[in-house]
């Protein structure tokens, strides 16, 4: 090789890996770190763990670029202050459910769940591709935040009860832990209705202060130990259909950040939202079935009519209170939804559950 050429390729690879040395401070100045603040207790089944994988996989595909810290319920702030954190700044992220914040807006209910009302495969084609998300975002504009879907519980379970009802006559004055709208429902069918979170649902009970309590479901409701206190355990709840959880951002902050970042975030919300939803339905029948066989626990599957039919009536008032008398961003997510739901219960119930009836009716498995 000519020398002179060999001292300038040499030449120009020295200055290549100088350029290297001092462009890399720069590139390890752009590392952030984000705090999350979560309303569910560390190690969580499906929720906190969820989170944690959530926080996990954002780090990770950004390489480190955005390295998100999770705090469990109590660490940063108390479960039921988690948004307020984001909002006064001292945290980034909150983990939780939007229908813990409809004393802010009770247009953010509809993005967790209503009563009689989606799935959460309808409430996912209603947020991504039927007007969900843009009306999600108008409200939670209000307050500099933007929210996502980030998991999916499946239906829920009706609730703990001592006794078996028998009718809607064993509700009155029932001390009811129940949170977002399916509360308004239970408190019209004569419940007293609070909201506790997840840790501390178990001390109410045993101390007497509850009479009765829903979380989620056995899988949670097993680590929870509800069945310590309460037997009777209905599997099917009205009031929470397709329950979601929502990861939100300082919206100032996530807009700042560059957009592939951005991107992966949304895009890990998307499939966290699918990966939450596979534990629970993987997670659920099996704690079911330990509280069944060695807990002593009485499962019903399905509340008395005169429940359900009470559940309905009150539902579709609560519904009707929102349309007629919230506020215009309120009414204007009520209206959004209904108008989804209209045409997403023809797939559900046309077709879905056709096949779900002759399957149950017919498909024998040993």
């Amino acid at each position: 090789m000519d020398r002179r050429a060999f001292i300038k390729k040499a030449g120009l690879a020295g200055a290549g890996a100088a350029a290297a040395t001092v462009a890399a401070p720069a590139i390890a100045q752009r590392r952030t770190t984000w705090r999350m603040v979560t309303t569910w207790p560390k190690n969580f089944p499906g929720l906190g763990v969820g989170a944690q994988r959530l926080a996990d996989r954002i780090t990770a595909a950004t390489g480190g670029e955005l390295t998100v810290q999770v705090f469990s319920a109590g660490e940063m702030v108390p479960a039921l202050q988690s948004l307020d954190a984001v909002i006064d700044g001292s945290a980034e992220m909150s983990h939780g459910a939007a229908y813990y914040w409809q004393n802010k807006s009770v247009g953010l209910s509809f993005f967790t769940g209503v009563p009689f009302g989606m799935t959460s495969r309808e409430l996912a084609a209603w947020v991504r591709f039927m007007g969900g998300q843009e009306v999600w975002d108008e409200i939670y504009d209000q307050f500099g935040l933007q929210g996502f879907l980030s998991g999916d519980t499946g239906t829920q379970t009706g609730g703990w009860f001592q006794n078996e009802l028998k009718g809607v006559e064993d509700i009155q004055g029932l001390r009811f832990r129940t949170p977002g709208l399916g509360g308004q429902v239970w408190g019209k069918m004569g419940a007293s209705v609070t909201n506790l979170a997840a840790g501390e649902i178990f001390q109410a009970l045993q101390s007497g202060a509850l009479d009765a309590a829903e979380f989620v479901g056995p899988y949670n409701d097993l680590a929870l130990g509800f069945h310590q206190v309460l037997k009777h355990y209905y599997t099917s709840s009205f009031v929470e259909p397709g329950l979601a959880t929502e990861l939100v951002v300082d919206k100032a902050k996530f807009q700042a950040l560059p957009a592939n970042i951005q991107a992966i975030v949304r895009d890990v919300c998307q499939a966290e939202y699918d990966q939450v939803a596979s534990d629970f339905y993987a997670n659920d029948p099996r704690a079911l079935a330990t509280l069944i066989n060695n807990h002593g626990v009485i499962a019903h599957s399905h509340f008395p009519e005169s429940i359900l039919e009470a559940g309905a009536k009150g539902a579709m008032e609560v519904l009707a209170e929102i349309r007629q008398g919230g506020d215009a961003l309120t009414k204007k997510t009520a209206e959004s939804f209904v108008e989804a739901l209209k045409t997403l219960r023809n797939r559900t119930e046309g077709t879905d559950l056709g096949f779900l009836e002759a399957r149950q009716k017919y498909f024998k498995l040993d």
